[in-house]
């Protein structure tokens, strides 16, 4: 199933996308809420009936209304948290290597996660951005998972059961200023913190059962093979897969949910796919070509992510029409 937050004259709505088309689940089941906040908050009983009414809509058993003039939003609008992991060897190791250090032998010890800007979600369509944003302005491809139920410490070997669904995530990035603030040791705040961007809708699990495999030797949890690609302007300029991820999602939310609890809505990325930003192309491109020009977005770019099975995720990139510059600012 695919689940969908979408407005009609600024109101927020669910719906589910059949073959197409968006159907409002309230409208099908009185039952059911209207918003994707409140579906969470009490899933495990509500996502029994919105598979029953999925299902009946994909057998022709039931004929709903669709809705005919809609914005498609971040399938998950207002997460209770978002968190981004770094679950990809194939990325640590190549930005490591470009930076000419060694790959740290930590990253095979344990998943490790940061908390990022929960109010900052953006789904389809434009991302507005600061000029600061603009220097070094790049994207990442990624996968996410939004929580489900609540849980706390959990095993990795559970830890499946407490996902709702997948979803599509550009981990948006101003490189500038993540290097400059990097340089302290308290993580990326300033470089991430204006843009999150999900979607295009939540898939369920059992979307995904074809394409499931075995995990990684030595690591516990669902695992898919599902390609994954990013093109720029039309151009494809990354492609993975899932499947490369080396810590599984159970094995993340394991360690998220570790003396703390984790929250219906709560969103968690799986970090940056091999390839997946120009930060690592442009750095590999440089290590093997002096004369290798770096890329990064502009404004009027049109960045398109696509998953199997998990849809297309397109934006528009745009320049605020403002001056104001906290890179300026520095003493």
């Amino acid at each position: 199933m695919k689940l969908v937050s979408y407005k009609t004259e600024d109101r927020e709505h669910l719906g589910v996308f059949v073959n197409g088309h968006i159907y409002n689940l309230h409208s099908c089941d009185k039952l059911l809420p209207n918003d994707m906040k409140s579906f969470l908050e009490d899933a495990e009983v509500f996502m029994e009936r919105a598979l029953a009414i999925d299902a009946k809509i994909k057998a022709g058993e039931m004929m709903p209304k669709e809705e005919a003039f809609y914005e498609v939003i971040a399938p998950v609008p207002h997460p209770s948290s978002c968190r981004d992991g770094y679950a990809f060897r194939q990325h640590v190791a190549a930005a490591r290597r470009n930076r000419k250090v060694e790959m740290i032998a930590e990253f095979d010890q344990y998943p490790i996660f940061y908390f990022t800007n929960h109010n900052a979600i953006q789904g389809p369509g434009e991302i507005e951005c600061m000029p600061d944003h603009f220097e070094k302005l790049d994207f990442e491809l990624e996968v996410a998972i939004v929580i489900g139920k609540k849980g706390r410490n959990i095993t990795a070997a559970e830890a499946d059961a407490y996902i709702a669904g997948y979803m599509i995530m550009n981990d948006m990035s101003a490189r500038t200023l993540q290097m400059e603030e990097m340089l302290l040791n308290l993580g990326p705040a300033k470089g991430k913190d204006f843009s999150t961007v999900i979607g295009p809708w939540l898939v369920t699990p059992d979307e995904l059962e074809e394409y499931r495999i075995a995990p990684k030797a030595g690591h516990t949890g669902n695992t898919y093979n599902l390609k994954m690609t990013c093109s720029v302007n039309g151009l494809e300029v990354s492609s993975g897969n899932m499947a490369d991820m080396d810590w599984t999602f159970a094995e993340i939310v394991e360690r998220c949910a570790y003396g703390a609890d984790i929250l219906p809505g709560d969103v968690i990325g799986s970090g940056t796919v091999g390839t997946g930003c120009f930060l690592e192309l442009n750095g590999t491109g440089l290590l093997h070509d002096a004369h290798y020009q770096p890329q990064w977005l502009q404004d009027g770019d049109v960045v398109e992510m696509e998953i199997t099975g998990l849809g297309r995720l397109s934006n528009t990139i745009r320049k605020a029409d403002t001056q104001f510059s906290i890179l300026a600012l520095k003493k």
